[in-house]
């Protein structure tokens, strides 16, 4: 695998999004309570959380599937409830679902998603995505043929469509075996290496180390812990996790 320079992997210093006092909460109980989080335009940040701790609702959040019950979201210079529509043509969303018509073939997804975003000559568009993540050979092949591996890497061509300024992952690498989830991690570190925004969430402590540029901790609602990933002592990571959900 081609390693990216640091160079190539350096972060814009601007903040690209802010979240303030973040509140979700379904009917007596709090998903989320009182978020704060600033992150740069390039960085790759990596949430960890057992289940219930309310990764996803943060993420459904960021990608306008949900709407807070207090707090705001700040994309650049605007807020992303009043604007969420324009922010949506600039999003990107992979989840442990590929969201793929199973029937279609692999270019014909693509095909479909580009033409709903309004790209200039989606198959063009489509071909130059199978490429970046190694299916062009499966152009013709029915999405309902492929491995979970390859479902996982169409569904990143398919969330690229439109070449959004943020990636969102939820829980990305769930049911894949080793090697998919490896080929996985080098599409990931290749799409960070041309400075894309992204945001993972997931409770797989390893993968996660091996692609972000920063780590946090959510449990219970609370972000407890936030910290640039080349602070950290990857090896001890494991007990500040388990330390981090003891204390929340």
């Amino acid at each position: 695998m081609n390693q990216a320079t640091p160079e190539s992997n350096k972060v814009d210093s601007s903040v690209f999004l802010t979240i303030s006092e973040l509140r979700k909460s379904y009917g007596s109980r709090e998903a989320l309570r009182g978020i704060n989080l600033d992150l740069k335009r390039g960085e790759f940040l990596c949430l960890f959380g057992p289940n219930g701790a309310g990764k996803s609702t943060l993420l459904k959040i960021l990608a306008t599937l949900l709407r807070p019950s207090s707090g705001t979201v700040q994309v650049l210079d605007y807020d992303l409830e009043e604007h969420a529509e324009k922010f949506r043509a600039n999003l990107g969303m992979v989840s442990h679902q590929s969201f793929v018509y199973q029937d279609l073939t692999v270019l014909e997804n693509l095909e479909f998603f580009a033409a709903l975003y309004g790209v200039q000559d989606s198959q063009s568009r489509a071909l130059e995505l199978l490429e970046e993540v190694n299916l062009v050979d499966r152009y013709d092949m029915p999405a309902a043929n492929l491995s979970r591996g390859m479902q996982q890497r169409l569904s990143i061509a398919r969330a690229l469509v439109n070449d959004p300024a943020l990636l969102l992952l939820d829980e990305p690498y769930t049911g894949l075996d080793e090697h998919a989830a490896s080929v996985l991690r080098d599409q990931l570190q290749k799409l960070h290496s041309r400075k894309r925004t992204i945001v993972m969430v997931t409770h797989n402590l390893r993968r996660g180390l091996e692609s972000a540029t920063r780590l946090g901790i959510l449990a219970h609602g609370k972000l407890t812990y936030l910290q640039e990933k080349k602070d950290i002592d990857a090896t001890a990571f494991e007990e500040i996790y388990f330390k981090h959900l003891g204390a929340a």
